[in-house]
């Protein structure tokens, strides 16, 4: 087969056997640009094939490495979010126990130690026949020997025939008077007990208005035994009428509902320790209670748990209220209240110490005397031996005499 090139027309010419075709420059241009289209098509259909691949496969290897983070991210960490989710939610549980069970550890604490008193008292009636009258209080324990602190109203005054103690689980002593005193409203009974669960004692005079104030005792009955009421101190050295001749003084004022049978239980604070003796409540109005703060109580009963008794130190004079004196002489006295001085009685402490007739105590150890009654309860916290200092109105003029305690 030969090739041979045409110069006149420059050609190309194919000889293939018996045929013969002529290809021009349009033809090959056009062959040329027919196998190029098709070979764009086909290499843009495989571009595209490669690209649809090339995304799926980028797409799977995305979610397995993915699903790889995803597991080892549980495994590392979702031990400890389980961990922080349940610490977080105890957290929150703890924090509303702390709130609200404050009053249930004080209860727990408490409550072994706080008593039912129920008295006896034989009497006739107007056929002369026997009557026993009852009477129901509250008393809480101070000593594990069987001392009871309570008040001297729950006791009748120590005017009863007997005297049972129930005690928390529900034995059933029977009490003797150890001391008590109607003006206080204060006593001491005791039961032939030992190892008996023992009140822890607070310090009243530390007390603030707005602190939490529980009371535990026997309202209404035995059949509402150990209720428990919560309030605040509502108020602090507080007085009230007892009778039309005499009030109680320095008394806490609390919310807490005391009713008739919580007479003698504890006011406790947030710690559960006793810081007053439940004693009254105005009938007139609600949430207005009353307690003896537990600080005139505690030199009682410290006496009578070292010696057995209590014996109250004595100034050694006659005297009464500035306004009782004015009343009776109708002489006028340069103060309107304290304790006027009728007589020193010789060999006393106040003899001792040179306070004279006439001389109108108004101060003890700093703390106002304006009555009779604030002057005997002032007494009751000191003992043999201690001194106080006492503000006396002499001749218009205020005077400090220090006096100490004798037998």
């Amino acid at each position: 087969m030969d090739f041979k090139e045409n110069e006149r027309s420059n050609d190309q010419r194919i000889f293939t056997g018996e045929t013969e075709e002529v290809i021009t420059k349009e033809m090959i241009k056009e062959l040329w640009s027919s196998d190029l289209r098709e070979m764009e098509e086909s290499l843009g259909n495989r571009m595209k094939k490669r690209r649809y691949l090339s995304t799926f496969v980028l797409l799977a290897l995305s979610a397995i490495l993915g699903s790889i983070i995803t597991i080892v991210a549980m495994h590392f960490y979702l031990p400890e979010i389980i961990n922080l989710n349940e610490f977080k939610t105890n957290e929150r549980e703890t924090s509303l126990e702390i709130k609200t069970s404050v009053f249930t550890l004080v209860a727990r604490k408490a409550m072994p130690s706080v008593v039912g008193i129920t008295t006896i008292i034989e009497d006739r009636n107007e056929f002369m026949l026997e009557q026993n009258r009852g009477g129901l209080g509250t008393g809480v324990i101070v000593d594990d020997r069987g001392y009871i602190l309570t008040n001297s109203h729950v006791i009748s005054d120590g005017d009863v025939d007997k005297i049972n103690v129930i005690l928390h689980e529900g034995t059933i002593i029977e009490a003797e008077v150890v001391w008590q005193d109607r003006i206080l409203d204060l006593a001491v009974i005791k039961v032939d007990a030992i190892d008996l669960p023992v009140a822890e004692l607070g310090n009243s005079d530390l007390l603030e208005v707005g602190e939490i104030a529980i009371a535990i005792g026997n309202p209404l009955g035995l059949h509402f035994d150990r209720t428990l009421t919560q309030g605040v101190i509502s108020g602090l050295d507080r007085m009230i009428p007892i009778s039309s001749t005499e009030t109680m003084d320095n008394l806490i004022q609390t919310d807490a509902s005391i009713n008739p049978g919580n007479s003698g239980g504890p006011l406790l604070n947030a710690r559960g320790q006793v810081i007053g003796i439940n004693t009254a409540k105005i009938k007139d109005g609600e949430g207005l209670g009353f307690a003896i703060p537990i600080n005139i109580a505690k030199p009682i009963v410290s006496q009578i748990i070292e010696h057995g008794s209590f014996k109250r130190v004595l100034l050694g004079v006659r005297a009464v209220d500035v306004a009782v004196f004015e009343q009776v002489t109708g002489k006028d006295v340069e103060v309107s209240k304290g304790v006027y001085i009728i007589e020193v009685i010789e060999n006393t402490s106040a003899d001792l110490a040179g306070l004279r007739n006439d001389d109108v105590i108004i101060k003890m150890d700093g703390r106002e005397t304006n009555t009779m009654q604030q002057f005997i309860r002032n007494l009751f916290t000191y003992k043999h031996g201690d001194k106080v200092e006492l503000t006396v109105v002499r001749n218009n003029k205020e005077k400090v005499i220090v006096v100490e305690f004798i037998e």
